[in-house]
């Protein structure tokens, strides 16, 4: 049995010989392996009433450790999303209790975002569900594939300038 992929690429060399379509084979599935892992990571937060934006702020402001804040500011450099778009996702965050804003001491004109103590106990009882979803998608994979597959999308995502 074949992908879905495999089958696009025997159309392009049965149609276009001339051109050397096998990026397809790489390009095409780690886009489709993107839309269908999306949706099932979508599927999974939504059962525990968050979306993947929230979860990201939330885990975000987790991991950076106590007091688990982070000014707006280290938000918008992270996420590469615009300043509307922060600000209404703190907003739902907010009147769902998961974290609250905060004037810097600093920085009068600077707001910081906290995890409220509900929001804590959410993040830390579902990252554990989550990186278990996590090992679910690439179970297919034995530990060497997996160290392999990790270091070229490494390299990959480095070489598209993703770096810190």
């Amino acid at each position: 049995m074949a992908d879905a992929v495999a089958a696009v690429l025997g159309q392009w060399r049965s149609e276009r010989p001339d051109l050397d379509s096998s990026p397809i084979g790489i390009v095409g599935r780690v886009m489709r392996l993107s839309r269908l892992w999306d949706k099932e990571i979508k599927d999974f937060l939504a059962q525990h009433g968050l979306e993947p934006g929230e979860f990201d702020v939330l885990s975000t402001l987790r991991r950076s450790g106590e007091p688990y804040e982070l000014t707006a500011g280290t938000f918008l450099k992270a996420s590469l999303v615009t300043t509307g778009a922060i600000t209404l996702r703190i907003d739902r965050m907010q009147a769902k209790d998961l974290v609250t804003r905060m004037p810097d001491a600093q920085d009068r004109r600077s707001v910081k975002i906290r995890l409220t103590p509900h929001g804590l106990e959410v993040i830390d009882r579902v990252l554990p569900l989550h990186l278990a979803n996590h090992a679910r998608l690439i179970e297919a994979l034995d530990e060497r594939d997996k160290d392999s597959l990790a270091g070229i999308l490494t390299h990959l995502l480095e070489a598209s300038g993703d770096v810190t």
